[in-house]
This record gives structure tokens, C-alpha cells and sequence, in this order.
């Protein structure tokens, strides 16, 4: 039944879809810039004209999530940049305040507190990762703001009853596994992937980590606990032991974790023939990738959650060759979105930020790109930046009138959470993300390349 719903929900998405700083600073970002405001001060405002929008996004410029949190700020600037050359929002040019939270979740409430009380910004951005994420959402809903989420979708942060919380990508982190196994169950009954051929046996290796531990968690089967709650979500029996494939290794490694070789042995020793990794950044995935190598595993599937960054084929080179790795953008997926009341299409999106970076986008940009679109049309949706109005505007979307982004069009459930959106696949082939999975949904795809090429 799961895997009848996940064909019926991406041929319905697809047909749908076809038709704490010190003083106040300026950064220059890709000829972007984006200015931030000192910790309990306001921004200047431009003279000649009414008060700037402000809105505030802490994200982690440093630290563990480094990678994306940069891009993630970039994603936004470019958006509040196309706004401003359009004219603005509402009459009044947009301004985003970022700030570093070093990726540690109590200088992210912080932030966000300090964008609420002292700074009093009209909009909130969301931060990378569900692990800042889960707090920081809660500032925002005591504080009745509405608070868009790029990146968290562990199911403990969408089960609190929560009003104020959007998620921006395709679904709840638990369930991303129908992808990576649902594309294996299509190539195998297409013949790409031999019948005797198909992994029976999988090592299931994940960080310590909201975001990681769920997609481990969906795939194995196991349950969520929902904190300050008696609520208990079985995710049984798990999206791997449903195609068959049994689970012979399982290990989480702890934050800060070095020891991959270690690891990359115990892997070797199961016999798996099938790695499915699920980490908390690009650099364990590398980390991890490099292990397997120096012992001589060779699966003849290798996964992760992360890795479609170009840094992450940049450090592996080669090596990253055959790797699957879900996804919810591909420059193939020309979703048609809105900004400042035209069409902005994922082309747009690409053509635009690569003239004004220099470098072709990923997901981390187009990402919160997304959330920024969306946001947009609520504060044009409502004639103002009344976050409750807003709130109730974005619950109020439906099928025949969703929020359309570069990511797709979006309506969203009691709980915050998208519906009918499930993950793209993508591998590395030949130094290029291809866009393997679904097939015949949405042009542009690929056969997928099994078994993964050798090291």
C-alpha cells in the first residue's frame, strides 16, 4: 500500500508540475551583498523612501554545517535581490539581516530571539538542519510568527501542534527512504538492475543527528517519540525490509566522530552489498566515502543523504562515481514559479544566479530560494506583513491554488508539512548530478548506472 501511494503521489506532483557578529557588517557574496545587523541593534534605514522589510535568518556560516548554511544565505540574497529590482514588496524595498549561529542551537535561539524582541523584524527565515531547527521553531511560534523551514523535516519537529511552522521541501525526513528503494524496485523490474543482482542485504550507517537518524530511522523501521508528549509514531516494518532487503549492519556515529576507518571495516566484515549512509554534512559523506575505499569495500550500490553539493565531487573526484544521493531540486526539474507576481521559472532561477554569483546553483541555494518565494507571495497574498494573517493565507493553499516555486507548487497539511511531494534521485555520472528517478514524470532523466563503478 506504501509503495502504491508513493507512485500515485509523484504522478500526481509531476503532471501537476508540468503544465552573533560584533558591529553591523557588509559582506560581499558572488557580487551579492547581504548586510548584517549587529546582535540587538536595527538596521539602518535607507533614506528617501519608507522603512525596509526587514527579515531575519540566522544560519551557520561556521561550524559543522558551514557548507550549506552559506549557501543557504546566498539562496536568499539572491531572491531579496530579485525583489528589490522589481520594485520591491508591498512598495518598500526588502532587507535581510543574517546572522552566524556557528551551527550550535543556543546561539541560534539567540539570534532568533533578539530578531524578535530588539530588532523586531517583520518576516523570519528559516535556518539549516532540523537540529536547529526543533528549538528555534518554537521561539518562533511563542512569538506568533510564522517561520519557514528550508531544511527540518524530522517528524519531531512537525508533531508538536505547531501553527506557525512551513516546510519547504518535499516531505517528512522518515519517509525520504521511498526514494532511494522505490528507484531500486523500478530498475530492477525495468531489467537495468538484474534480477539476481538486486541488494538483499544493506549496511545502514548514520550521524548522530535529527536530520540522519530519521532517514535511518524510516528505512529500518523503528519508531519516533515525539518530546513533551505521550506520542509514539511506528515507522514499521521500514522501507527496506518492505523490498526485501534486510538490514545486516547498523551503527550511529556520535557528533565529532573521526574514526572511519574503523567503521569502513566493520561495513567490510558484514558482507553488505549495499551501503545506504545518511550524515549530518557533505564532509561526513567524504569522510566516509574515502574510508570505504582505503579498506576495499565496493558496494554495488552506495547512497547518501548528502552529496550533491559540488564540493562534494570536487573532494572525492572520481570516487564519487555511481553514488545516489535524494534530492529536491534538479536544474532538469523546470518547475515554474511566482516572484513579485510573474513567472519565475527554475531556469530563471539558474540563468540568474549563476550570472550573479559566477557559479551554478545546488539545492542549498535553490532551497531557500523556495521558502523565499513562498514568503513573498504570502506578504502579496495578504497586503501586509501581519504574520498571523499570513499564517492563516498559507494554510489557506490548496491543489488548484498552492504557493509555486522553483521546488514546485506547495500546500501544506495541519502540521506544517507538504503534501503529495516526495524526493527526486540523483547520481553522480561522468562529473555530472544526472536526474535518475522517476522515470517518465518529468523529462530529463537518465538510466541509473549499476552496479556502482569501482573506486
Amino acid at each position: 500500500m506504501r509503495r502504491l501511494a508513493w507512485t500515485l503521489a509523484v504522478s500526481l506532483i509531476f503532471a501537476a508540475c508540468a503544465g552573533g557578529g560584533g558591529g553591523a557588517t557588509t559582506t560581499a557574496a558572488g557580487g551579492v551583498t547581504t548586510t548584517t545587523a549587529a546582535p540587538g541593534t536595527t538596521a539602518p534605514t535607507p533614506t528617501g523612501g519608507e522603512a525596509p522589510i526587514r527579515i531575519g535568518v540566522s544560519l551557520p556560516l561556521t561550524g559543522e554545517f558551514s557548507i550549506p548554511g552559506s549557501k543557504h544565505r546566498d539562496g536568499y540574497q539572491y531572491c531579496i535581490d530579485e525583489i528589490n529590482a522589481r520594485g520591491g514588496l508591498l512598495g518598500r524595498q526588502v532587507e535581510l539581516l543574517v546572522e552566524d549561529n556557528r551551527s550550535d542551537t543556543e546561539v541560534a535561539v539567540s539570534q532568533y530571539e533578539r530578531f524578535i524582541s530588539a530588532q523586531q523584524v517583520d518576516l523570519l527565515f528559516g535556518t539549516f538542519s532540523s537540529l536547529l531547527t526543533f528549538p528555534v521553531s518554537a521561539v518562533a511560534e511563542q512569538a506568533g510568527m510564522v517561520y519557514p523551514v528550508p531544511s527540518g523535516g524530522a517528524l519531531r519537529i512537525w508533531e508538536r501542534g505547531f501553527q506557525n511552522i512551513f516546510y519547504f521541501q518535499q516531505t517528512a525526513v522518515e519517509e525520504t527512504g521511498v526514494a532511494p528503494v522505490g528507484m531500486l524496485e523500478y530498475y530492477r523490474d525495468q531489467g537495468v538492475i538484474p534480477e539476481d543482482q538486486f541488494p538483499t542485504t544493506a549496511a545502514v550507517v548514520y550521524a548522530d543527528d535529527f536530520f540522519a537518524a530519521a532517514i535511518a530511522n524510516g528505512l529500518l523501521g523503528g519508531e519516533v517519540t515525539i518530546p513533551d508528549s505521550d506520542k509514539v509514531i511506528s515507522l514499521a516494518p521500514g522501507y527496506l525490509a518492505e523490498a526485501g532487503i534486510e538490514a545486516v549492519f547498523v551503527e550511529q556515529w556520535p557528533i565529532g566522530f573521526t574514526d572511519w576507518l574503523t567503521l569502513a571495516n566493520s561495513i567490510r566484515n558484514s558482507g553488505a552489498e549495499m551501503v545506504m549512509a545518511t550524515t549530518a554534512s557533505p564532509d561526513e559523506a567524504v569522510s566516509l566515502v574515502n574510508a570505504l575505499r582505503t579498506v576495499g569495500v565496493q558496494p554495488s550500490v552506495m547512497y547518501t543523504s548528502q552529496g550533491t553539493q559540488s564540493e562534494f565531487y570536487d573532494a572525492l573526484g572520481e570516487a564519487a562515481e555511481g553514488i545516489v544521493i535524494q534530492s529536491s531540486w534538479h536544474p532538469r526539474a523546470d518547475w515554474e514559479g511566482l516572484l513579485a507576481g510573474e513567472p519565475f521559472s527554475n531556469s530563471d532561477f539558474i540563468e540568474g544566479f549563476t550570472a550573479a554569483f559566477g557559479r551554478a546553483p545546488d539545492e542549498d541555494e535553490a532551497i531557500p530560494f523556495a521558502v523565499c518565494q513562498g514568503m513573498e507571495q504570502a506578504v502579496r497574498g495578504v497586503g501586509s506583513t501581519d504574520n498571523a494573517a499570513m499564517r492563516q493565507w498559507l494554510h489557506d493553499r490548496t491543489p488548484e491554488d498552492p504557493v509555486k516555486t522553483i521546488l514546485g507548487d506547495f500546500y501544506w497539511d495541519e502540521r506544517g508539512l507538504p503534501f503529495d511531494r516526495f524526493q527526486l534521485m540523483t547520481q553522480w555520472q561522468n562529473g555530472n548530478l544526472e536526474f535518475v528517478f522517476p522515470v517518465g514524470e518529468f523529462p530529463g532523466t537518465v538510466d541509473l548506472v549499476f552496479p556502482k563503478p569501482a573506486w
